[in-house]
């Protein structure tokens, strides 16, 4: 290549128009480890890695090989939060645990069972409002149970509860155009939470709503984990958010994602509002933020 000649721009990770494909890049170095021996987890992630190809061969790593177990706690909920830059890979490992695209190494397990497509035992929550315009919240809500064959009247009853618990019973008849953003988005947890998933994906799922509104999406989102004992892996870019929210932090590289680090979030008596201001609270974002901006050793 001539010393003047550009290098092709290499498309960001997940860009509509890509695959992922096995170009079998060897794996790079992790400074995290986990201990994957024993009874299956709920989720274990092995070795996964991800390489994109545009239409122009253009190749892109998003994920280097990422490993990490969700153990499986019955009596509790776990918000599993993925921290890393905008644009580092971490919306490709929810895909992939999702099964909307192929591990181009490694794998992704859900109770010791290979994931190699989409399934009831995972929900996923984007960040855009997903909800179908045409239908009722109730009917949004009931989508997924009414193609599963469930009766009317079960619907109707698993509808009415998970929409009480997210504050939506008195909008079941509106439609999607009524509601503010906030709305929406509990929309679109609830059609989630209502096929019962083992885990439940969200993808920055509060970024476009208002700080208040956010706070209070923040504050719904644990009240539901912890009375639907839900396993949740949630990713931001947001430190604050991340330690509000998380039981256990994985903090990511820049693009390709690998996961520097672990951060196991102390056992808060109560998270409300004041928490965010609270010394302890501001002690763990204080580590996180030396994590992420620590000197690379590179």
């Amino acid at each position: 290549m001539a010393e003047t000649e550009t290098p092709p721009t290499l498309p960001q990770s997940g860009e509509p128009g890509t695959i992922a494909v096995d170009v079998g890049v060897p794996k790079g170095d992790v400074t995290y480890h986990p201990d994957q021996s024993g009874a299956p987890p709920k989720l274990r992630v092995s070795h996964l890695s991800v390489t994109y190809i545009d239409r122009k061969g253009n190749r892109t790593e998003a994920v280097r090989d990422v490993s990490f177990d969700v153990l499986d706690k019955p009596d509790s909920g776990e918000i599993v939060v993925f921290l890393g830059p905008s644009g580092c890979g971490k919306s490709t490992i929810l895909k992939a645990v999702a099964g909307l695209l192929p591990p181009t190494e490694g794998e992704v397990l859900v109770d010791g069972k290979l994931v190699t497509d989409v399934g009831r035992d995972r929900g996923m929550v984007f960040q855009a409002y997903t909800s179908f315009g045409w239908l009722t919240v109730r009917e949004n809500v009931e989508y997924g149970l009414k193609l599963q064959g469930v009766k009317k009247s079960e619907r109707r009853k698993i509808s009415d509860q998970i929409l009480k618990s997210v504050g939506l019973a008195d909008f079941a008849d509106r439609y999607p155009k009524d509601l503010s953003g906030g709305m929406k988005q509990r929309v679109a947890i609830a059609r989630t939470l209502v096929n019962n998933p083992r885990v439940v994906l969200m993808d920055e799922p509060f970024g476009a709503l208002d700080p208040q509104t956010r706070w209070g999406m923040q504050s719904l989102l644990l009240e539901i984990s912890r009375a639907e004992n839900n396993t949740i892996l949630f990713v931001t870019h947001d430190v604050s958010e991340a330690v509000y929210l998380g039981d256990t932090i994985y903090v990511l590289s820049q693009r390709p994602a690998r996961i520097l680090h672990q951060v196991d979030v102390p056992a808060f008596p109560v998270r409300d509002i004041a928490l965010k201001s609270a010394p302890e609270f501001r002690a763990v974002e204080k580590q996180l933020l030396d994590l992420i901006y620590a000197p690379s050793k590179s």
